[in-house]
């Protein structure tokens, strides 16, 4: 709003002269963009290491600089990288639709779209309130303007905290699955929680599972569900339902804990706060009588208050009759890593499989280093064929492939994966967060 300030009059020689202000008087209002890079996007968006520059590590994952010089070019009808929000015809910022902005979902807690779309943002951080998302909101439905006032200003000093409204997932109906949860725990300030617990499914009988739905609280960076390989130890096999926590309270490492990682079997797992997937027809997953699963979430919490994690999972079981083909899983890692300080480098491992199988679907696993993650035939006819690309090492695409990739032997998968340390450090593959990964996750049936 105008700031006029009307001045003293004062009688000099009989003569009245009216003082004014004149410079607030001429100030201009900022423009509602203008409010909106200063209040919100430079200080949540724009800092190093998410949204600051091109030399950001995370930079050719999500591709939007938010710096002022540039962050209105960035948003205004620019398309998303996320693929369902592209599929849906989404735009960063759609002029006068907010229904469309993807912009505006991701500053949603848990809103009916976010859950498809990605983790809310900024992640790890303080959400804005409810009247800072409808500052956005006001602003994208006047068209998203780069100059004028068209929001109300005082809604970005609403103090009202989104409510993270987190609606657990209703369990599958008797008879047609079950639910494992890990229930409510705390994740304490400027911490990253990350811990395991081995937990029973409950069967007396084989059992084969056809689908498989997941969803968390905000602020999770992944959950992975594992089984065990035939060589792990008696001695470090995990009791069921004790929590097995990666770190002490200041950041070292439990190392033991960490033993029975080196002897798992990917089942499931993603880094959206919402996973559905499903098999094809006539195709599931076995698990045999007295089966349990060793159940990985990791939080992240960059808050100086305590955030509250929760996972729940379902799983949706198929009458063993109607089953045709029996799922099996892809762990495919390449170990062999050493990234130079402050350089790009891509690596390639290819995977030979010496029995003809139907791949069915692909996923890929790097931590933040990762830039892009290409997966490729190798052998045969379609030798060379990129089958899976990802550059957004947080939400990597699950993709199923109808028909299914053959693979005859002798063939296999490449996977070609782009690294930048941003470190000041060499890094090599490992099991934390501060280290690298680089994994083929998926599925195949044998022919």
């Amino acid at each position: 709003m105008f700031r006029n300030r009307i001045g003293i009059g004062l009688v000099i020689g009989g003569i009245v002269f009216s003082v004014y202000s004149c410079k607030e008087q001429q100030e201009t209002p900022s423009s509602t963009f203008d409010l909106l890079q200063t209040k919100l996007l430079t200080p949540s968006c724009a800092i190093s290491g998410c949204h600051a520059s091109t030399n950001d590590g995370t930079f050719l994952q999500h591709g939007l600089v938010l710096e002022k010089s540039v962050a209105y070019a960035n948003l205004i009808n620019v398309l998303p990288k996320n693929s369902t929000a592209l599929a849906d015809n989404l735009l960063l910022v759609k002029p006068f639709d907010s229904e469309k902005s993807l912009f505006l979902h991701k500053l949603h807690l848990y809103d009916n779209h976010t859950n498809e779309y990605g983790n809310p943002m900024p992640l790890g951080l303080k959400k804005l309130t409810v009247g800072q998302v409808e500052f956005i909101e006001q602003w994208i439905v006047a068209g998203a303007p780069a100059t004028g006032s068209v929001a109300d200003a005082s809604l970005l000093n609403d103090p009202t905290a989104q409510s993270e409204n987190f609606v657990p997932l209703a369990a599958p109906e008797a008879g047609k699955g079950f639910q494992i949860n890990l229930t409510k725990f705390e994740v304490v300030p400027n911490f990253e929680r990350e811990f395991f617990v081995y937990k029973k499914l409950g069967n007396t009988t084989d059992i084969f599972v056809n689908r498989f739905e997941v969803k968390m609280r905000m602020n999770s960076h992944h959950i992975a569900l594992y089984n065990f390989n035939g060589s792990i130890p008696a001695s470090v096999f995990p009791q069921p339902n004790v929590v097995r926590d990666i770190r002490n309270p200041d950041g070292t490492l439990l190392f033991f804990n960490m033993i029975p990682m080196g002897y798992h079997i990917f089942v499931i797992g993603g880094q959206t706060p919402y996973l559905n997937y499903e098999f094809p027809p006539g195709v599931a997953i076995r698990f045999p009588a007295n089966a349990g699963l060793d159940f990985n979430s990791h939080y992240v919490n960059k808050e100086p208050t305590p955030i509250d994690g929760e996972v729940n999972v379902n799983f949706y079981t198929a009458q063993n009759s109607t089953i045709l083909k029996e799922a099996k899983t892809l762990n495919l890692a390449n170990t062999s890593m050493n990234l130079t300080p402050g350089e790009r480098s891509t690596l390639t491992k290819t995977f030979i499989i010496t029995s003809a199988v139907s791949v069915i679907a692909l996923t890929s696993h790097t931590h933040q280093l990762g830039e892009k993650f290409v997966i490729r035939i190798s052998g045969g006819s379609r030798n060379g064929e990129i089958v899976y690309t990802n550059q957004d090492w947080r939400h990597p695409q699950f993709v199923s492939y109808n028909p299914p990739i053959i693979l005859q032997p002798g063939e296999g998968l490449t996977s070609e994966i782009t690294y930048h340390n941003t470190k000041d450090k060499l890094v090599r593959f490992g099991l934390t967060s501060v280290d690298e990964m680089g994994i083929i996750f998926g599925y195949f049936t044998d022919l």
